[in-house]
């Protein structure tokens, strides 16, 4: 059999199979990037929210460095965190390098320009819209962020599904604070590149299709999150138009 299709029936048979090894590479995978995902947004959205309606001076800056921050490598992250969490860093002492505590934090690092980026971008349009409104009825700029933050709920529930495909298919980050430790701190991206250069291509294939399976289900979850928003604010205007 051609070596091609030869690893990608040997993959499409640990997939069926349930390869205890793969699952546990894909458990580890999904546990670091939601925790880290949860930590990142519950940060990023309360900032970008801040950003979307206060008024300070040196504003325009802290956008422009946000708006920066997005194009950061993960690389650049990953060892950031290294030069803390060595044991010569300021968090050294904490011992959390090679270890899942480190990986989490080094993707929510990553992560928490993302949310505060899009959740900014999010409410300062609807303020834009509806800001003034609140206003007159004496809504100050945190309760008009809260408020306006409420209001976009279903557009910032995509922003924290874009962010875990972010932090799920990262893995310069994770690679350098974590170590690629065979049963500890392997995930799904560090595996595929180990896997590759070792030469273990049906592993490394089983677990590209998992990845591509995760990132199609979160495309799908944002597109049908999308539809139901808009099926929901079309929803009064077919009522109006339903009614003689």
């Amino acid at each position: 059999m051609n070596p091609f299709l030869e690893s990608v029936a040997t993959a499409l048979r640990l997939i069926i199979e349930l390869d205890p090894v793969l699952l546990a590479i894909v458990g580890r995978s999904l546990a670091v990037s939601a925790t880290a995902c949860a930590l990142a947004c519950v940060a990023g959205l309360l900032l970008g929210a801040w950003l979307a309606v206060a008024r300070f001076p040196g504003r325009g800056a802290c956008l422009t460095s946000l708006n920066t921050l997005l194009a950061v490598p993960s690389v650049l992250v990953g060892l950031l965190v290294y030069l803390l969490l060595s044991r010569s860093g300021p968090l050294g002492f904490l011992g959390w390098l090679f270890s899942f505590k480190a990986m989490v934090l080094a993707q929510a690092l990553l992560v928490l320009p993302v949310a505060a980026a899009l959740a900014r971008q999010a409410i300062e349009d609807a303020d834009q819209a509806h800001g003034e409104q609140l206003q007159s009825l004496g809504a100050g700029p945190t309760l008009r962020g809260l408020l306006l933050a409420w209001d976009e709920r279903y557009a910032l529930f995509t922003v924290v599904i874009a962010c875990f495909g972010r932090a799920i298919s990262e893995v310069g980050a994770v690679m350098i604070v974590g170590g690629n430790i065979d049963g500890f701190t392997r995930v799904m991206t560090t595996a595929i590149a180990l896997e590759t250069s070792k030469g273990d291509l049906p592993l490394a294939v089983a677990l590209g299709v998992v990845l591509l399976l995760v990132v199609l289900l979160l495309n799908m979850a944002i597109s049908l999150l999308r539809r139901w928003r808009m099926g929901r604010a079309d929803a009064p205007l077919q009522t109006l138009q339903a009614t003689p």
